[in-house]
């Protein structure tokens, strides 16, 4: 069975997900945002406490906030590292933009591997693809586990809202379009994890999102 851990860390209160198979302990961190040690700490507590083996590190997309604790991760677990092509340009800007912020981070490494919608994701018994989903970032794939009717929606979807398109390569008119063609075409009791704020479902979503209605 795929088990879901969330933490919600960082001053820009970011969901990092574990994801893991109760039986194998293989495991994917998504999008860590552990932000200082305290955080970093906390989650290797839990990855410690579950006996897990981090095979994954998946970012969705690569806004500073989803990045943090990627040198953390990598080092730690030395996990393959996964990521979008197109966001990678905010990996070696994430000094400078974390400058602006008034944030400090560790330098994230870059992906061993880049993310397409051919690839699956297995952890366990479960297997997850990947689906293309541009407009709050040019790069940003959403992560769907259509057997466990699960969909990690990065910053694309939220409950009741969508994505920010005002930073450098939003695109609302895209964003809202692989909404309605990629995720809005998902089966209406499909639970959506998103990159902040609480879980929800593509159904609720589609009847009460107000970008939509």
């Amino acid at each position: 069975m795929l088990l879901i851990k969330k933490f919600v860390f960082s001053p820009f209160h970011e969901n990092t997900y574990i994801i893991y198979d109760d039986v194998t302990k293989d495991a994917a961190v998504i999008d860590p945002g552990c932000y200082d040690e305290i955080e970093e700490k906390m989650l290797d507590d839990f990855i410690f406490s579950k006996s897990l083996r981090v095979q994954y590190l998946i970012n969705t997309h690569c806004h500073i906030d989803h990045i943090f604790g990627n040198a953390f991760i990598k080092k730690k677990y030395n996990p393959i590292y996964l990521a979008p092509e197109k966001d990678v340009f905010m990996i070696n800007l994430m000094i400078e933009t974390a400058k602006s912020y008034d944030v400090e981070l560790k330098k994230s490494p870059l992906p061993d591997k880049y993310i397409d919608e051919t690839k699956i994701l297995t952890i366990g018994e479960s297997h997850g693809r990947f689906i293309f989903t541009p407009g709050h970032t040019p790069g940003e794939y959403c992560l769907y586990f259509q057997n466990e009717k699960i969909c990690f929606t990065g910053d694309v979807l939220f409950k009741g809202s969508i994505g920010r398109t005002d930073l450098w390569g939003g695109d609302y008119n895209l964003l809202l379009n692989s909404i309605r063609e990629k995720l809005f075409c998902l089966p209406g009791d499909v639970v959506i994890y998103p990159g902040h704020e609480s879980q929800s479902t593509i159904e609720d979503e589609k009847k009460h999102n107000p970008f939509f209605n």
